[in-house]
This record gives C-alpha cells, sequence and structure tokens, in this order.
C-alpha cells in the first residue's frame, strides 16, 4: 500500500469509528445506484441504436424541441410581458435545414392515428431575425441577420380535391370539402376523404395570419382538423357529431385573437387576408369565428357584412356539429415574410387595388382618385394625425399654419371616431401626416395618387417604417414621402439630455430588450418639429399634387 494510502486511511479512521465508516460507505454505495438510475431514466432516449440519416434528425431535432418547450415554461412561469410581434426576442431558434417535403408530414396511409402541428413544423425559424417589430439597424444589437424569406410553400392534397392546404411562411390554410363537420366546443373539424388509406389523420390549426409570432398566435385557440376514409367514424367520435345545423354555403374558420384591436394588425392580419379569402364567394359563405372579440366585431360590420351576408357564428360555444360541404380553416396572406398591408397578385385573384375599391364601396367613399384640375380650382387637404398619447405632435398648430401658408386646406383629427366616420375624413383628403403608428394603416381609404407623409421618430425606425408604411403606401399608387427628426426634436433629449445613450446609441437601449425599448422610444416619446427643416417636405408634397392636376 502507498504511503498517501496509509495517510488516507489513519485521516479516516480517526475521524470516523467502524461503524460509521460501514454506515458511510453503504451510503455512498446507495447514492452512486441512484444516480445511475436517473441518468438511466432521463438519457433512456439515447440508449437505443444510433439512428441514421433522417432517423438521426428527428431524434436531435425532437430533443432540441424538449430543451425549447423548457424554456419557454420557464418565462411563462415568470410571467414575462411581450409586447406586439416580438416573440422571444432574446431566444434565436434557427432551423438550418432544408424542409422536407409537405406529404412527408401526413402520412395518410400509415395504419395509425397521425397527428401532426401545423404551427410548429420544421420550416419555422423562430428568432429576432424573423420578427418584423424592430428596426433592421437594431438588429445586429440582437446578434441576428435579416433573413430574406423564412420557408418555401408547402402543399398537401389527398388527390381528388377533397383536402388542399398550404403552408407558408405567414399563414397556413386548408380547404376541406364534402361532409365537413364542426363542433365548437372541443375546437374539432371533421371530414371524410375518399384515398386509400386505414385510419384517421389528425393535426392542428391556429387560424391566424401571423404564423411565426409566438406571443400573437399564443392568443389563438387551437383547432383539430381530423380527417377519415368512413363517413360511419364522424358519427363514433368523442363528441356528438351527427348534424344538428345543415349548412347550404361554405364556411371560413378565422380568429379574432393574436394582435386584434390595434388597428395596424386588424389589417394586416386579418381583414386583408379576409378579404383575399372570402371575397370570391361573393357574400354566399358563412363566418365562424373563433376567440370571439365583440368590440372588433362591432368596429368593423361594415366590412364583414360586405364579405357575408349571413350574421358571424360565434363558433367557441357551440354545443351542436355544424355541417357544410366546404370549410376553409385559416386565412389567406402575401406569402412573403416580410410583407405586410398587401397582397401578392400572383399568389391571389385580388389586389391592394381591388381590396381598396372594395373599402369605398363598403363605406360609401366617394373619391376614388385625387384630383385637383378642378374648375374653379380648390386648395387640397392635408390631414394631420393627431394622437393623445404616445408620439404625439406637441406643436400641432405651428404645423397646421405652415401647411396652411403653403396653400393647403388643414384638418387635424384622431382616429377614435369610428371606422366609418374616420374613413371618410381620409378620404376627402389629398395627403396624410403623422408619426410612426398604427393610425397611419388609415392610408387605406385615401384616393389613388394621395401623399404619405410619415414621421421618424428617434431611435432607428427606418426599416420598421419602410416595411410597414412605405412600401405599402408605394403598392397603393400613393406618393411617399419620410421626415426623420433630429435629436432635438424629441423629448427624449429634453428628458434625458442630449448627449444621454438614450438619444445618441438607441441600440445600446435595444440591447436591454424590446420592453425597454418599447417604453423609451414608442411609449415615451413625442415630438416637436423643427418647422423650417420640414417646409421643403410639405412644399415636396404639395408639388406633388399640383404635377398630378397637369
Amino acid at each position: 500500500m502507498k504511503e498517501k494510502d496509509l495517510l488516507y486511511h489513519a485521516i479516516l479512521s480517526r475521524s470516523f469509528s467502524k461503524n460509521e465508516q460501514k454506515r458511510l460507505g453503504y451510503g455512498a454505495f446507495i447514492a452512486s445506484l441512484f444516480f445511475v438510475f436517473t441518468l438511466c431514466t432521463v438519457f433512456k432516449s439515447y440508449l437505443s441504436p444510433l439512428p441514421t440519416g433522417k432517423s438521426l434528425y428527428s431524434v436531435l431535432k425532437t430533443q432540441k424541441q424538449k430543451l425549447t418547450n423548457v424554456f419557454f415554461f420557464f418565462l411563462s412561469s415568470v410571467n414575462m410581458q411581450l409586447s406586439v410581434d416580438t416573440g422571444l426576442r432574446m431566444l434565436r431558434v434557427t432551423e438550418t435545414h432544408k424542409p422536407q417535403a409537405f406529404k412527408s408530414n401526413y402520412n395518410i396511409t400509415s395504419n395509425a392515428t397521425n397527428t401532426k402541428s401545423l404551427t410548429s413544423s420544421e420550416d419555422d425559424k423562430l428568432s429576432v431575425c424573423s420578427d418584423t417589430s424592430l428596426p433592421k439597424n437594431h438588429l445586429d444589437s440582437f446578434n441576428c441577420t435579416t433573413p430574406t424569406s423564412i420557408s418555401n410553400e408547402e402543399s398537401v392534397s389527398d388527390g381528388n380535391e377533397t383536402i388542399k392546404c398550404k403552408k407558408q411562411s405567414r399563414t397556413e390554410i386548408c380547404e376541406l370539402n364534402g361532409d365537413v363537420r364542426v363542433h365548437g366546443k372541443s375546437a374539432t373539424i371533421l371530414t371524410t376523404i375518399t384515398s386509400a388509406f386505414s385510419g384517421n389523420s389528425t393535426w392542428q390549426m391556429r387560424p391566424y395570419a401571423r404564423k411565426g409570432d409566438l406571443v400573437a398566435m399564443s392568443r389563438v385557440r387551437e383547432w383539430t382538423v381530423k380527417l377519415t376514409q368512413n363517413a360511419d367514424q364522424l358519427e363514433n367520435a368523442n363528441f356528438s357529431s351527427r348534424c344538428v345545423r345543415n349548412h347550404s354555403v361554405p364556411a371560413i374558420v378565422f380568429s379574432l385573437g393574436g394582435y386584434s384591436m390595434n388597428n395596424f394588425h386588424d389589417y394586416t392580419d386579418i381583414v386583408v387576408p379576409l378579404f383575399t379569402t372570402a371575397r370570391r364567394f361573393n357574400g354566399e359563405v358563412q363566418f365562424l369565428v373563433t376567440n370571439k372579440n365583440q368590440p372588433w366585431i362591432n368596429k368593423f360590420k361594415e366590412i364583414l357584412k360586405s364579405l357575408s351576408n349571413y350574421d358571424p357564428i360565434y363558433i367557441d360555444g357551440e354545443d351542436e356539429t355544424h355541417c357544410f360541404t366546404t370549410v376553409i380553416v385559416g386565412l389567406k396572406r402575401h406569402p412573403e415574410y416580410f410583407k405586410e398591408l398587401t397582397i401578392d397578385p400572383s399568389y391571389s385573384e385580388y389586389s391592394m387595388s381591388d381590396f381598396r375599391r372594395f373599402l369605398r364601396d363598403a363605406y360609401s367613399l366617394r373619391n376614388a382618385a385625387v384630383s385637383t384640375g378642378e374648375s374653379p380650382p380648390r386648395k387640397p387637404r392635408i390631414l394631420i394625425l393627431s394622437r393623445a398619447r404616445s408620439r404625439s405632435f406637441t406643436n400641432t398648430e405651428e404645423i397646421a399654419n405652415a401647411a396652411g401658408g403653403i396653400g393647403f386646406e388643414v384638418v387635424v383629427a384622431e382616429a377614435n371616431t369610428g371606422v366609418a366616420r374616420f374613413a371618410e375624413t381620409v378620404n376627402s383628403c389629398d395627403v396624410m401626416l403623422g408619426v410612426h403608428g398604427a393610425g397611419l394603416t388609415n392610408m387605406v381609404f385615401l384616393p389613388e395618387n394621395a401623399v404619405v407623409i410619415q414621421i421618424l421618430p428617434i431611435g432607428g425606425y427606418e426599416w420598421l417604417a419602410d416595411t410597414y408604411f412605405g412600401r405599402p403606401a408605394k403598392g397603393m399608387n400613393m406618393r411617399y414621402l419620410e421626415y426623420k427628426i433630429k435629436a432635438e426634436e424629441s423629448s427624449l433629449a429634453q428628458q434625458y439630455g442630449r448627449d444621454h445613450e438614450v438619444v445618441r446609441y438607441p441600440s445600446a437601449v435595444a440591447r436591454r430588450g424590446w420592453t425597454a425599448f418599447k417604453s423609451t422610444y414608442l411609449v415615451g416619446q413625442n415630438v416637436t418639429v423643427d418647422i423650417n427643416r420640414f417646409m421643403p417636405v410639405l412644399a415636396k408634397a404639395f408639388e406633388l399634387l399640383q404635377r398630378q392636376s397637369v
């Protein structure tokens, strides 16, 4: 025995009696067994033979998803509050593999029930890169780059037009034809399929057109779509699937959860997608609304009545089974991730011009296009959007006087008078002027060739402003002008001082997270426009209108 071993045993004998040494040994042995048992339990899934190819990828992806779910649970347990379209900003989960074919996710020849979740598909990229809420020049603060697209379009069909589903970066939509039964209380949609297969094919959908946004989609009820080859199986479901209410028109299932009642998201996530999905039915379609939101229904009642001849059914509380020959679950949306407030004519049979024409009809708006060549000539009208809370003008009167001096007839209004009344106000104007915010979404009511002027507060809004309003305005055949304020025009300079990091280095604030960025630059900032700097922008708007009349 070596000298160090003798020394060790000598110390042990002086510290413990023989009985104590035995008990210590037994305890160490039991602890070792418990440790080995724990390892075997935790890593049980790894003890099987090593998979290869796609099997190995599936194992790794499953374990990654488990870790991600644990992280999400931790965040929810501490009640983390996240705002519009932010998701988990500091979490970056990126799929780098090539997505598999969509049909491989829906094996309708399997003998076993095949349950899939459309909303957690492998091509989703959940990262700050895939979020449109932060300006582009802040993305580096979150160690991220901006992708040009999130995923390729994928589709599934049974080959007989009974089921047609599309999965895109921002939405998922399924059209079911034949014997389709909807049970609201269980959030289940059943349909038969004629393709030769045994068993069921089942998956989950959240019918809201902002897929990939964790916060928005967490506020949307999940629905289960079940396919069966045998119609008799419909009668053996967990609920009474016997048809109680038969409908002679198609149905569309969509949600009023998500970010509804935010004016921008009302249009880009619901109204525009609903138009592109429902317009082809010429009113002969039944809306099945999940996540009932009565204020939203009241706000857009004219649009709902123009798209459907029937009162909407708030399907969540329905215990009776509704039966249709066609049901569409979800809404169409522009297939590209970073396209807001727009319609892709190559994907849809409609365009934004069609949508704006529809709005003019729904709200009985008179002006289809700007016309300043009237006789006798009239002054062009400019609408200054007033905001009662954040990002408001502190010198509205000065701005109005400057616009009037150039030759405009000035209207100052806040978008709080109801959609119909405010739409009429907007449609009567030739120019809309406002600080970046959801109120600018009302430009959809402007006549063709109108001018939109967006004021950008400090904070680095360039990319966000262009994505939300700049490109959409141009896509609606309007002229777009932008005015970026200097630090001296922001209330933050008076509050913190010209040399404070809030004023000079917005990216430093962004590194502290979305909540800090939002509270500082979106909620805590007002604008005092430097009239001398701003006059050339007003003059340019006036010039564009005069050029239109020539």
